[in-house]
């Protein structure tokens, strides 16, 4: 039962860290530090805080479903567009949103499958995640200062560019290689410093998340492997269930942010986190 109560926290702090541009892997790693799980196996947590992203994206699906969906299913729709055929079960602008989104993954993609062993092993400790946090913070306030008076060049999803998706896609690469960048934080920062808008920004990067974190949530599992004792698969599921109810929450929450307000609070935010995490784990521990 402790168990399950230390899944359910850590499926809050997921929930609200990991679609707010705070880095949840820099939040995790010092709820790990205060509540550790005790009767799981060697490697688990390291699986368990991606893997439980899933319920995270579930959360993406349900809220962005219209914005996701390519199929006309209802006749309503068909009829509305005026078209007939199998073309009318097809929304064309959301296949080419998903095909800039598939573009936006290649770096992410490559730069995981080749390397992601090595930057666990390089960059996953408090300090590295501490500076990420710190560094990205100043991003965020000195990115939004220089954009305060300049008016973003793209405002909706269908005028990003397959030029400007691959850019993000670049950006996202920082989060793969230093765990407390915060994947939304790059893809968030990139895309403001390409002359996207804030909501536009935020709405690419939490559709851009479900190839991504699906992506590197099974990579983690077959590497774990699938062999959970009956606990471990308690924690999992229910860390991931708790992190869906909470993103439903976040998503919403941010979503109205954005649109009257920049994201300097939380390039402070991450700056105070990192200086915590830093000096805790320098003097404390």
């Amino acid at each position: 039962m402790l168990e399950i109560i230390k899944a359910i926290l850590y499926g809050i702090v997921e929930g609200i860290t990991e679609w707010l541009p705070v880095s949840s892997t820099g939040h995790l790693i010092l709820v790990e530090e205060l509540l550790p799980f005790r009767d799981t196996s060697e490697g688990f947590f390291d699986m368990f805080d991606v893997v439980i992203q899933l319920g995270a994206i579930l959360a993406v699906v349900i809220l962005f479903w219209k914005q996701i969906w390519p199929f006309a299913l209802t006749k309503a729709e068909r009829e509305a567009e005026g078209r007939q055929g199998i073309s009318a079960w097809f929304k064309k602008d959301i296949w080419i949103l998903w095909g800039k989104i598939l573009i936006s993954c290649i770096p992410a993609v490559i730069i995981g499958l080749l390397f992601d062993d090595v930057f666990d092993a390089l960059f996953y400790n408090p300090p590295s995640v501490a500076v990420a946090l710190i560094v990205f913070g100043i991003a965020f306030i000195v990115v939004e200062s220089r954009n305060k008076k300049r008016e973003p060049s793209v405002t909706e999803l269908s005028q990003i560019t397959v030029r400007l998706a691959f850019l993000i896609g670049i950006f996202q690469v920082l989060a793969a290689i230093f765990p407390g960048t915060s994947r939304s934080g790059a893809t968030i920062v990139g895309a403001l410093l390409i002359g996207v808008s804030r909501t536009c920004a935020a709405e690419y990067t939490f559709i851009l998340a479900i190839p991504v974190m699906f992506g590197a949530s099974l990579l983690k599992l077959v590497k774990f492997g699938f062999a959970f004792t009956g606990t471990e698969l308690a924690v999992l599921l229910v860390g991931s269930v708790t992190a869906f109810v909470v993103s439903l929450f976040a998503l919403r929450f941010l979503i109205s942010y954005v649109r009257k307000h920049d994201f300097k609070i939380f390039g402070w935010y991450r700056i105070v986190l990192g200086i915590i995490v830093l000096l805790y784990f320098t003097f404390v521990r």
